[in-house]
């Protein structure tokens, strides 16, 4: 592996970390609550963020992804807690969540080691990006995460967390 491709694990695993202690002790209901004005939770981001790198990093190289299709209907963009009630799928509880939030960065190297600037269907972002490569995928999602982080802390400071 080189160096460029550790310093994207490494990062990758960093900013999970980061993601991981801000949930890790809200209790089930804290993790469902919808601040006023907002229209998702802190358990949906939890989920946006797995979701959205698990279709970065697994659906551009076409590399098989454990998660169930449901992620893309329970968490990927546009969708909220509002609508899982009409779903017939369960929604993964906060736990089950942290633990595919702690688990997920040590597939994606296991999958991505050594593939990271290789060729892949190209992707254009709703923001115009055009990503080419898994590194320029990992690279966004870093970005990505960094948001949704934002957003949660920003939920738990509202919500008196």
């Amino acid at each position: 592996m080189t160096r460029s491709d550790s310093a994207i694990f490494a990062q990758l695993d960093a900013v999970r970390s980061l993601t991981v202690r801000q949930l890790e002790d809200l209790t089930p209901l804290q993790g469902d609550l919808i601040p006023s004005g907002f229209r998702n939770s802190i358990r949906w981001n939890a989920g946006h963020l797995v979701a959205v790198l698990e279709r970065f990093a697994f659906k551009a190289p076409a590399l098989p992804s454990p998660l169930p299709a449901s992620f893309r209907t329970q968490f990927d963009f546009g969708s909220s807690p509002a609508s899982w009630m009409d779903q017939d799928e369960p929604v993964p509880a906060l736990e089950e969540l942290l633990e595919l939030l702690r688990e997920q960065p040590g597939r994606v190297q296991g999958a991505l080691a050594g593939r990271l600037d290789e060729p892949v269907e190209p992707y254009t972002t709703s923001t115009g990006i055009l990503l080419t490569t898994p590194r320029e995928f990992l690279s966004l999602a870093l970005y990505h995460e960094g948001l949704h982080m934002s957003v949660i802390k920003l939920y738990r400071r509202l919500l008196g967390l």
